[in-house]
């Protein structure tokens, strides 16, 4: 095994206390009297990473959320150990780009940050993941979902599902239901997990005999669709997949709607926000293949949602909820690691099985990907509820 990269602490023995479940009455994991040296001394602080879009064209539906979540989280984790090592988060503006989140990574390695929480995005989680296995430094993404990413070392994680996981259950729970025969897809080709998640869903369809009449491509940042929508809707398709960015679904949506199209829409991870911006009537039928719903019966999930509601006088949706339990996952880790040492807690987050938390039940697979049970959504009367 490579050289460990070590936070450098005062060292003391101590017992420090970790929330591990999603409120501040959950379950509580504790650290007693360690003999290692590398616990940190009475209310000291555990120097975190957060690399995020603060600003550009994600801020909104991804950046703050994403704080949010990480916000609420930091909050329970430290009143949970009044007397204890406390985590300190030491957040970077990535601008929503690779280029701000590589040099956001570099800047938090070279200030001694060995634990770092982000990016958002796929595209720049395939850039930044390498240079935290070459330096030793844990990463885990909250959101970032294109197949592969954690494969290239040990010291990455991701807590979203990625496309091969929740892609083929999403069609295998609503095909037989809708019966859909037709399907159109359309991604934003500038996009890693939009990409990856277009090809997962052709691949699926491929494989059940379900025709593909149609693939159109946007680019990020775009904001008129009618081209793409208004050749899909000539060929009449039961189904159409959305694999985007947040800030483009809203649009596909409306513009669906005002095109007349009646053709069942699946975006990925369509959240309350983006219904809300589409408007009842758009998104009305539409449906999302997710990790997270706030009608999820799952243990801390009603609480998450009311303590989140009562810090920020708003709902959290997807973004925020993983967000929120990443970094109860990883002070879960940091508790059963009884250390700092970035490999340690590397160790404790790959043996992680069967975690409670908001998602339900979660473990980390060989690869450092996320499992646990995917839900689909859909919207009914402007909510997203559960499809049965």
């Amino acid at each position: 095994m490579n050289t460990k990269k070590i936070i450098t602490f005062t060292f003391l023995s101590v017992v420090i206390v970790l929330i591990a479940g999603f409120s501040a009455c959950d379950r509580v994991s504790q650290i007693v009297q360690p003999t290692t040296h590398q616990m940190a001394e009475p209310s000291e602080e555990i120097s975190i990473g957060v690399v995020l879009p603060l600003t550009g064209r994600l801020a909104d539906s991804s950046g703050r959320p994403v704080q949010q979540g990480f916000e609420l989280a930091l909050d329970e984790i430290n009143e949970a150990q009044p007397d204890g090592t406390k985590f300190k988060l030491i957040v970077k503006d990535d601008q929503g780009t690779v280029e701000g989140a590589v040099e956001a990574f570099n800047a938090l390695i070279q200030e001694g940050v060995s634990i770092i929480l982000g990016p958002v995005t796929s595209t720049q989680t395939e850039m930044v993941f390498p240079i935290a296995q070459e330096n030793q430094v844990v990463a885990i993404s909250p959101t970032s979902a294109a197949r592969d990413l954690s494969a290239i070392g040990d010291y990455v994680f991701r807590v979203a599902l990625t496309t091969d996981v929740l892609t083929p259950s999403g069609i295998e729970a609503t095909q037989p239901k809708l019966g859909y025969q037709k399907a159109a897809t359309i991604y934003d080709e500038t996009d890693l997990f939009s990409t990856d998640g277009d090809a997962a869903v052709r691949e699926v369809l491929t494989t059940k005999g379900i025709e593909v009449v149609a693939t159109e491509t946007f680019q990020g940042g775009d904001t008129d669709f009618s081209e793409q929508l208004t050749k899909i809707k000539a060929l009449n398709p039961d189904v159409i997949f959305v694999s985007s960015l947040p800030p483009e679904k809203p649009g596909i949506l409306k513009q669906a709607h005002q095109l007349g199209i009646t053709a069942t829409f699946v975006v990925r991870t369509l959240t309350a926000a983006d219904v809300q911006a589409a408007g009842a009537a758009a998104a009305e039928g539409a449906m999302t293949f997710v990790g997270w719903g706030s009608v999820v019966d799952t243990p801390g999930n009603q609480a998450f949602i009311e303590s989140y509601n009562t810090k920020f006088g708003v709902k959290p949706h997807n973004f925020s909820a993983r967000a929120y339990a990443t970094l109860h996952i990883l002070a879960e880790a940091v508790a059963n690691a009884q250390s700092t040492d970035p490999a340690s807690i590397r160790d404790a987050l790959a043996n992680i099985k069967d975690l409670d938390t908001i998602f339900g039940p979660f473990s980390f697979n060989t690869d450092g990907d996320a499992i646990y049970d995917a839900k689909v959504l859909i919207v009914k009367d402007g909510e997203l509820v559960r499809f049965e």
